[in-house]
This record gives structure tokens, C-alpha cells and sequence, in this order.
């Protein structure tokens, strides 16, 4: 569309400035939102190329860990039997699959942190198409109360006018309400989903305390 052509073009956007120089805001802001939804959506989408990437990743740090464990093993044994030349040869092995699976974990450990960065870029974008979204209803909002003064200025006669601006305020007020529950309930919706990955969190390291107080009992 030509408004944005990078993604940080669109995180350091001053929304409120291009509507102010916009010959028409309500219809600058939505291509404003358009543009920021496709983004979104492309965000999204290298994320799910970089997890399935990690995903292929694991699976190749594991077999390349059991060869590690393979190679040490067989090395043992040929020392065992006197074979130094075939545990020197073991050993050779054993050095370069060591050397594939560091190569693993480098990689492994770059696209942890490009997800890190995808999914804070995610949460900044989300932000500014929220914030986009809540003056477009804005928009609406004093679009439909012009029409509402209109009517009564068109309808009202000088001694109903007061009225039906206080019927109007009632209206109003209504509508403030309404956002209000809506706001707590978001609200409300955060804090439960914060909560539940605080318990989630909480629950690993139980298990993984767990696990490690068992290993030491077998060991001892």
C-alpha cells in the first residue's frame, strides 16, 4: 500500500500524525489496519517456520547425541579388549560427531533467540493494530453520535431540546458501562492467564526438583 514499507515503519508510526494529515482519517486508518494485520500475519508466519525448523533441530541434536554416547561406548570396549588402535579410531569418530552436534546447538540456540525477538516483535505489532482498532471505533463511535445530536436538533423543539440531550447522555453513560465491563473482564481474563502460566512454570520445577532428588538416591 505504500503507507509502511517496514516493519519497524510501522512500530514507530505515529498514528495520530498521519490521521492529522490525512485528507480523509477514518479511510487513511483503515488501510493503516490493514497493512498492520498482513504484517501480523507474516510475523506469524516465520514463527512457525522457525519452530518447525527447531523441532527438525532437536530431533537431530538427539540422534547426534546418542552417536556421541555410541562412539564413547565402543571406544571403551575396544580399550577394554586391547584394541587401542580401534579405540583411537572410535575416539576420531566420537570427536566428529562431537563437533555436528556443538554445530546443532548454536543453530538451535539462534533460532531461540529469533523467537524471542518474532514474538516481542508479535506483541508490539498486536499493540499498535489494538491501538489502531480502538480510534476506529472511536471514529464510529462520534460518527454515530453526530447523527444522534443531528435528529435532535432536526426533531426537538426549543422547550424538548434539553431532554433529549439528557436521553442522549443516559445513552452515553450506557455505553461507558458497557466498555467498562468489557475492560474489567479483559482485565480479568490477563490476570487468569498470567496465573496459569505462573502455576505452569511453578509445576516444571516441582517436577524437575523431583526428578533430580530421585537421581541422587539412585546414585547414593
Amino acid at each position: 500500500m505504500g503507507m509502511f514499507t517496514r516493519f519497524a515503519d510501522i512500530i514507530n508510526a505515529n498514528i495520530n500524525s498521519l490521521l492529522d494529515k490525512a485528507e480523509n482519517p477514518e479511510k487513511m486508518l483503515k488501510l493503516i489496519i490493514q497493512e498492520m494485520e498482513e504484517t501480523l500475519v507474516e510475523v506469524r508466519a516465520s514463527a512457525a517456520k522457525n519452530i518447525a525448523e527447531k523441532k527438525s533441530l532437536a530431533r537431530e541434536l538427539a540422534f547426534a547425541k546418542r552417536q556421541v554416547t555410541s562412539w564413547q561406548q565402543k571406544a571403551q570396549l575396544a580399550v577394554e579388549k586391547g584394541r587401542d588402535d580401534l579405540a583411537k579410531q572410535a575416539l576420531v569418530e566420537k570427536q566428529k560427531v562431537s563437533q555436528t552436534f556443538e554445530a546443532l546447538e548454536n543453530q538451535m540456540q539462534t533460532i531461540d533467540e529469533v523467537l524471542v525477538d518474532i514474538q516481542a516483535d508479535a506483541e508490539r505489532l498486536q499493540e499498535k493494530l489494538t491501538e489502531a482498532k480502538r480510534k476506529q471505533e472511536s471514529f464510529l463511535m462520534r460518527q454515530q453520535s453526530a447523527q444522534v445530536r443531528l435528529k435532535v436538533r432536526e426533531k426537538a423543539t426549543v422547550h424538548n431540546i434539553d431532554e433529549a440531550l439528557n436521553k442522549f447522555e443516559r445513552y452515553q453513560q450506557k455505553i461507558d458501562d458497557i466498555e467498562a465491563q468489557v475492560e474489567a473482564y479483559d482485565l480479568t481474563q490477563t490476570n487468569d492467564l498470567a496465573s496459569q502460566i505462573q502455576a505452569l512454570e511453578n509445576d516444571e520445577q516441582i517436577d524437575n526438583e523431583l526428578e533430580a532428588l530421585k537421581a541422587k538416591v539412585a546414585n547414593g
